[in-house]
């Protein structure tokens, strides 16, 4: 199994944009996709969106026009921003491939 590493800022303000990075070792970017998935503390999980072996990119319609998804196919990434956060934001934060491999997760606050 591939192991994911997401990365990123665990506090960020209100209103900013919120950026995270999902690592991915072995170069598999265009052979499967890539979702955002969170977990706010208590609650159940909510997919943020996800990017397709060929590079489009969907969000989740409950997010509105906030959610982008892009990927570094040289250095095997994918890049997560949500625009205009609010504390509703706050949550852990995973990246998964086809739902198989995931990574650990990271926190984030949004706190001004």
């Amino acid at each position: 199994q591939v192991q994911l590493q997401e990365s990123g800022p665990g506090l960020v303000k209100p209103s900013q944009t919120l950026s995270l990075t999902c690592s991915v070792p072995g170069g598999s970017l265009i052979r499967s996709s890539y979702h955002w998935i969170r977990q706010p503390a208590g609650k159940g999980l909510e997919w943020v969106g996800f990017i397709t072996p060929i590079g489009i990119s969907y969000g989740n319609p409950a997010l509105g026009s906030r959610t982008s998804i892009s990927r570094d196919t040289s250095n095997n990434q994918v890049t997560l921003q949500l625009s205009s956060v609010t504390p509703e934001d706050t949550a852990v934060y995973y990246c998964t491939r086809a739902w198989e491999s995931w990574g650990q997760g990271t926190q984030v606050t949004v706190s001004p």
